[in-house]
């Protein structure tokens, strides 16, 4: 079928074909690579069944990182302005005014409701009986979906259960991820569950792995346990997760756009809250000296309030503190969402140092290499080679500005911004490592964004082509200071 619908972006090729294999499937997954548009794959989905009268409530849910973007970004940019409609976001601990917000869910409206959740909220008993209250009365003649169902995949994780039970209260289920699979194929039965009780033919995880892994029973002490040591049977797996999914990699997209440029929002710890708002009044104190203040003692404040959303102070002292941050999380989050290689950047040496104990504790020792002043010669030109061979280990390249030119990274075709340098020529010169002669695939640049900072500021900058560090701020600083970072 070819479905007949006014869209308000015009779509590329893949995502009219999602449309016309999914739009009569009450439960479907569109698995994805970031930066192939599945966000406008969903929200096509909505409105065109709202448009054929089959439902008129979706409740869409994303993790912390990415939820938000929803409402300021996506919705806002594909949903058509002619359907009415209204977006209502969850909050864990809202106040009066999204109070008000929150219940008017339970009043009649003349059109579509849009209602947004953190898929961390559903760990909750709050966020629990929501989404119980929403399947219940809402469901019937709604639509559920889960960005980055791999959020889902442990079986036995409470936000997983919770999810199952409310998805079966909606009349249409759909999931989205870049890799459904990330660790091992065990993980493709919780997000399957949650499309129906056998969508993958069994209704029991037990079950399931004994058809596709290999186990051997081991003892520790007075417990015994099954530890998978295989796997088998996978081209059949392979086969029964096509009925039931769309999968697009972005080296089949020919129509997409060269560079995407997206954000992954992180909200700041309450530690981290307290920092930034001491450090912003030391900036105001600063700011009121007028003439007396430099352009480096501006940048020297904004640094500092960098490394803090990093987690970690250099203090006057230079000793250097740490805390905790969700930035991290973001990135792991990025990773697990997206297939092949990928570049990170950041200016500050100790994330560098952080993302690659990170990266090789959960993908393995030698899966991240890093490309800054600590990195011997010899080590850079090892890191280079083995990144650029895709038979190699190495998926991770770490680095600050010193890989940011003249070097070719073209077997990535993901670009993360962990903490932006404020140089221009350094986003540039870093940009084109990935999008350069010997790239074959569209290139996906993405943004750690903490949002309601200066991060914001930051980054709006730069994508403009704006020099930061080459610019006195003055009163620009000023208004940047008065944001204030978004709460939970």
């Amino acid at each position: 079928m070819t479905v007949n619908y006014k869209f308000k972006t015009k779509p590329y090729d893949h995502q009219v074909t999602a449309l016309d294999r999914s739009i009569n499937r009450n439960a479907y997954a569109f698995f994805c690579e970031m930066g192939s548009g599945k966000s406008k794959m969903l929200i096509d989905t909505i409105s065109n069944l709202y448009e054929r009268g089959e439902i008129n409530f979706a409740l869409i849910i994303a993790p912390k990182g990415v939820y938000r973007n929803w409402t300021n970004k996506e919705i806002p940019e594909h949903f058509p302005e002619d359907i009415p409609h209204r977006i209502i976001r969850w909050v864990a601990n809202p106040n009066k005014k999204q109070q008000e917000e929150l219940r008017s869910v339970r009043k009649g409206f003349d059109g579509l409701t849009i209602f947004v959740m953190n898929v961390e909220a559903f760990s909750t008993v709050k966020g629990k009986a929501a989404g119980e209250w929403l399947a219940k009365n809402l469901g019937p003649r709604g639509l559920i979906g889960i960005d980055e169902s791999t959020t889902i995949k442990s079986h036995k994780a409470k936000r997983t259960k919770a999810l199952i039970k409310i998805g079966a209260g909606f009349k249409y289920r759909r999931i989205m991820t870049g890799s459904p699979i990330t660790k091992e194929p065990m993980d493709i039965y919780a997000q399957a569950a949650f499309l129906g009780p056998r969508t993958i033919g069994f209704d029991n995880f037990y079950a399931f792995q004994a058809r596709y892994a290999i186990t051997q029973k081991r003892t520790m002490g007075a417990h015994s346990f099954h530890q998978v040591v295989g796997y088998r049977n996978l081209d059949e797996l392979t086969q029964k997760i096509d009925t039931f999914s769309y999968r697009v990699l972005k080296e089949d997209c020919l129509d997409l756009p060269e560079k995407t440029y997206t954000a992954r929002y992180v909200t700041l710890t309450d530690e981290q809250r307290r920092m930034y708002e001491k450090l912003k009044n030391e900036g105001f104190l600063l700011l009121k000296e007028g003439d007396m203040v430099s352009t480096p003692q501006i940048i020297t404040l904004m640094l500092r309030l960098q490394q803090v959303m990093s987690g970690h102070l250099m203090t006057d002292d230079g000793e250097l503190m740490t805390f905790p941050s969700g930035r991290m999380d973001a990135l792991m989050g990025v990773a697990a969402e997206t297939s092949g290689k990928m570049i990170i950047f950041s200016r500050f040496r100790h994330d560098i140092k952080e993302i690659q104990k990170t990266l090789d504790k959960e993908y393995g020792e030698g899966s991240a290499v890093t490309y800054f002043g600590d990195t011997s010669v010899e080590a850079r030109e090892l890191a280079v080679k083995n990144f650029q061979d895709p038979a190699a280990k190495t998926r991770f390249f770490i680095s600050n500005k010193t890989g940011a030119y003249g070097i070719t990274l073209t077997e990535a075709s993901t670009v993360v911004y962990f903490a932006n340098d404020f140089d221009l020529e350094m986003r540039i010169q870093s940009e084109d490592r990935a999008h350069r002669i010997g790239q074959t695939r569209p290139v996906t640049y993405i943004d750690l964004i903490a949002e309601g900072t200066i991060d914001e500021k930051i980054v709006e900058n730069l994508r403009n082509k704006i020099d930061m560090s080459a610019k006195v701020l003055g009163e620009e600083v000023r208004e940047w200071l008065n944001l204030k970072p978004k709460t939970k």
